[in-house]
């Protein structure tokens, strides 16, 4: 499977519970709609068209971890996030995908 990630440009693997551990920020890019209907718990919904003006409340100096409802959205924040000065920022992919990474 790492193969594949890595043919396709995923990378190498990321361990989203140790980020977490290490005080990672989690940003939920979906509406407050989607967010309402299931979360991570201690993330923040930040809508992705709503992260220019958000964004400046996150800690530059943690890990971002994106996430959204299928890894689309919460692609397109990591790269806005990077562009923007964000050092260490993860696509989470989908928030349950993610929720069960973080809580196996």
């Amino acid at each position: 499977m790492r193969f594949f990630a890595n043919l396709f440009g995923g990378g190498p693997a990321v361990d989203f519970a140790e980020l977490v551990k290490k005080g990672a920020q989690i940003v939920d890019v979906r509406t407050e709609g989607e967010y309402r209907g299931g979360h991570i718990n201690g993330s923040l919904n930040y809508p992705l068209d709503r992260l220019p003006q958000l964004a400046a409340k996150l800690k530059k100096d943690k890990p971002i971890i994106t996430c959204c409802a299928s890894g689309m959205r919460s692609g397109s924040a990591k790269s806005w996030l990077s562009a923007n000065g964000f050092n260490e920022v993860y696509n989470g992919g989908g928030w349950s995908s993610l929720q069960n990474k973080l809580h196996p």
